[in-house]
């Protein structure tokens, strides 16, 4: 009898315990990959897209497996669902990090541009600005290219000299080859045809 118990123990261990929590670590994986595979073709990255996806649908394949063998098993839905909603979190966290590609900064401010744009073109940024009209006054308009990952350097510098500036940021999918003022894109980033 003791024996009976025991197994039955560790067989509701593995099922209700073990399993979900193979089940949540599994589904975070393949969301994780899965939202930055999503990223990479957003980002016209031919290469690391499909390999990224080759293991997102594997880990699927065999999470799903587990799901169906053990369909009567509620908490390994729970698990499934959470791991799910997590994968997005952290797939997002990740991208965020990584901050893969470039983006067009374009900063419209009422004050005096001149200050800024010197202190973006001393930091090694190209900087492309004209004067506009806006709703109330002239105002100065500037684009500039950036990598992501130096957005909050750039804004540091905006806000240094131009505090009540306002901008928006666009993901740029390539530029073409000897952007002016721009460095040199690396392997990573797609160029321009």
């Amino acid at each position: 009898m003791e024996i009976l118990s025991i197994h039955l123990f560790e067989g509701n261990l593995f099922s209700y315990v073990v399993l979900p929590l193979l089940i949540f670590f599994a589904r975070i994986s393949d969301v994780t990959v899965g939202t930055l595979r999503i990223v990479m073709v957003s980002k016209g990255q031919k290469l690391i897209a499909p390999f990224l996806g080759f293991f997102e649908v594997i880990i699927w394949l065999v999470t799903m497996s587990k799901i169906i063998q053990n369909i009567d098993n509620w908490v390994a839905y729970v698990a499934y669902g959470a791991g799910f909603a997590t994968g997005n979190l952290v797939g997002l966290m990740i991208e965020e990090k990584l901050a893969v590609g470039i983006v067009q900064l374009q900063i419209i401010t009422s004050k005096s541009a001149e200050n800024l744009i010197a202190k973006l073109k001393a930091s090694g940024y190209g900087v492309t600005y004209h004067d506009a009209q806006g709703a109330n006054e002239k105002v100065a308009v500037l684009y500039t290219i950036i990598k992501r990952n130096e957005i909050t350097k750039v804004l540091e510098i905006m806000r240094t000299y131009n505090p009540n500036a306002f901008y928006s940021i666009e993901d740029v999918k390539s530029i073409s080859k000897g952007a002016p003022g721009f460095i040199k894109p690396s392997l990573r980033w797609r160029k321009g045809k």
